[in-house]
């Protein structure tokens, strides 16, 4: 009864409420959020003190000359591509494997997005596949840094170089993370990051930008507040004049104080994730036919998604690779192990880009005046994506982020991996 699956009726390994819920909210963070509500400042931009006290300590955590607060990270991408010059008709390169959060601020600028298939081992995008991507409509590369984990930024900002090209990292899901001694998001044009919920750097919802180029911040300033020229703070009236479009993207300052107060923390709980995703690699790297996510020895990651790998032809699979990753999902869960599968398809391949949004519209950006390219979106164009998302899961969830668990709690996930695999011959039935 005992190494009988719980998924068939035995006893879990993780006991119930061992793990620790994400984000972890100290006595310090609800004394931040209900000093905003007892200042009675609940506006952010500009003369919001919590979102500017934020942008100051994000610029100086990075060691950036600007950082600027958005209401989400998708919102901070979006500007980003502004303040870069995306034009209707232009093409953005990115990787096929990511949220669509990445694709989204580029279709809102009624551009292109030209997507790259993946490097098995890290995840990234594929840098020997961008150039052949390059046309005369490229403006800017935006390469994801998937997982936490940074992209190769030494070949991305060659070849932006080399073409002219503006870089603007996706580093959503990789504050403090590391490329050859540099903080992601420091090392390209511009870098941006989502402060949503499940963040290593959680402000319930929001975003930041990092940039060391004046022209870019004077841009995405105005963006972010309705194309207005944002004054300082001795400023008596505000003009309310729009110089260019824009949106309202501010940061508001409950959010804003919420992050000021888990910045304190973040190294710690990048150390915990590191230490976490390290152990769970050396042990469940010992298992026949698992794979361990890969770090590079140039850069550090911070495991956002703990994503392992299974190789079917190894564990000698005589079902579908989906069927036996679903069952297997199950399996952990019944055990107690936090573990979700996060992306099931390259985004090429979401309706969206099949049907080039015609379902919902006249297939705009894509047959706009702006563009005359017959494009298509082939999802066999991405095997390496297909093959990642059919043979992985991810030991985490939102809510149970390996950022926060304690040590016991891995060794128990790596004693549920073991009574899993050693009954597999039961998820194979």
């Amino acid at each position: 009864m005992k190494n009988k699956l719980a998924i068939h009726g035995g006893p879990s390994i993780v006991p119930d409420g061992l793990k620790n819920i994400w984000p972890e909210i100290t006595q310090a963070d609800k004394d931040a959020v209900l000093g905003v509500l007892e200042s009675n400042i609940l506006t952010g931009g500009v003369h919001g003190p919590e979102a500017a006290e934020l942008e100051t300590e994000w610029a100086r955590y990075n060691d950036s000359k600007f950082a600027l607060a958005f209401n989400s990270g998708t919102a901070a991408l979006h500007t980003a591509l502004f303040a870069a010059g995306v034009e209707p008709g232009d093409e953005v390169i990115t990787s096929a494997f990511s949220f669509s959060g990445s694709y989204n601020p580029v279709l809102q600028q009624h551009a292109i997005p030209i997507f790259v298939d993946i490097d098995p081992r890290t995840f990234n995008l594929d840098v020997n596949q961008i150039e052949n991507k390059i046309t005369s409509r490229t403006k800017v590369i935006m390469p994801v840094h998937i997982h936490g984990l940074p992209a190769d930024m030494d070949e991305v900002c060659s070849l932006a170089e080399k073409h002219r090209l503006v870089v603007v990292e996706d580093a959503c899901q990789a504050h403090g993370a590391t490329y050859k001694g540099k903080n992601a998001g420091t090392i390209g044009d511009m870098g941006c990051f989502s402060l949503n919920a499940t963040k290593n750097l959680s402000g319930g919802e929001g975003g930041l930008m990092l940039t060391d180029n004046d022209a870019y911040v004077s841009r995405a300033k105005m963006f972010r507040t309705f194309g207005e020229k944002e004054g300082d703070e001795q400023d008596k009236f505000r003009s309310y004049e729009s110089h260019t479009m824009g949106y309202n993207y501010r940061l508001q300052e409950l959010p804003a104080a919420f992050t000021r107060s888990q910045l304190k923390r973040l190294s710690d709980y990048n150390e915990i994730a590191v230490r976490n995703g390290n152990y769970l690699s050396e042990e469940l790297g010992k298992i026949h036919g698992l794979i361990p996510p890969y770090v590079p020895s140039d850069r550090t990651t911070l495991y956002h998604k703990y994503r392992l790998c299974f190789d079917p032809e190894a564990l000698g699979l005589t079902i579908p690779a989906t069927v036996f990753r679903n069952r297997l999902v199950d399996a952990l869960e019944a055990e107690g192990v936090a573990t979700c599968l996060w992306q099931t398809k390259p985004m090429p391949a979401y309706r969206i880009f099949q049907s080039l949004d015609s379902d919902y519209g006249t297939g705009h950006p894509w047959r706009s005046p702006f563009y005359d390219e017959d494009i298509r979106y082939d999802p066999e164009e991405y095997p390496e994506t297909s093959r990642v998302l059919d043979t992985s899961l991810c030991v985490n969830t939102e809510k149970h982020a390996i950022t926060v668990q304690s040590l016991e709690t891995m060794e128990l996930y790596v004693a549920a991996f073991h009574k899993v695999f050693d009954n597999l011959d039961l998820l194979m039935d």
